[in-house]
């Protein structure tokens, strides 16, 4: 069963649906105590890097993801949930990420922000499936030796990275249509060759 991480962001009806439209059964996570029951995660987040944080630490539930993602266990981040892995973000530098990845996160400073609408996905991982996808994102980290996939506004930063258990993307893939849904599955099948 994959988990999807509930913390009261919007746009987890729209991860669930392209999760069970693959054919992958997925449930809401909404408690500490489910986390463990999950063979794979999924953190999808939108809003503030602060506010995920409190609201996370609110319902008991930043610590045992953490933990989840230091056991080992297969973790997929969606935008915030990217963000997250790292140390943490200048939108809210008193909050702390995972710490799971060096960095910090940057506001973009050229060009219209947020960043809204479709961008070129170039991936450095010959397996990972190139294409374009759909973003909105005012923050993004501009390298990371982790990266798996680049895109480009007003200079290039990350858009994909990998590190052992855990993937993310700055995007969203499930608003990437067929594109998006290629990617959720070439996670899964990354899972089931490990």
């Amino acid at each position: 069963m994959i988990g999807i991480l509930d913390y009261g962001a919007g746009n987890l009806a729209s991860v669930r649906n392209a999760f069970e439209y693959l054919g992958f059964q997925a449930k809401m996570i909404t408690k500490p105590d489910e986390i463990e029951d999950c063979e794979a995660m999924v953190f999808p987040g939108q809003g503030s890097f602060g506010s995920m944080v409190d609201t996370l630490n609110e319902r008991r539930m930043f610590e045992p993801v953490g933990q989840y993602i230091e056991d080992g266990k297969p973790f997929l981040g969606i935008c915030l949930g990217l963000q997250v892995l790292f140390e943490g973000s200048d939108e809210n530098p008193d909050h702390e990420g995972y710490s799971i990845m060096k960095g910090r996160v940057e506001r973009f400073t050229k060009g219209k922000v947020p960043q809204i609408g479709w961008n070129e996905i170039t991936t450095f991982d010959p397996s990972m499936p190139a294409g374009w996808a759909y973003y909105v994102n005012s923050y993004r980290i501009i390298d990371s030796e982790h990266a798996i996939a680049k895109s480009d506004y007003y200079g290039q930063f990350v858009a994909a990275v990998k590190k052992d258990n855990v993937t993310a993307f700055q995007f969203h893939p499930e608003k990437s249509g067929k594109y998006g849904l290629s990617l959720i599955r070439w996670w899964y099948e990354c899972l089931q060759k490990e």
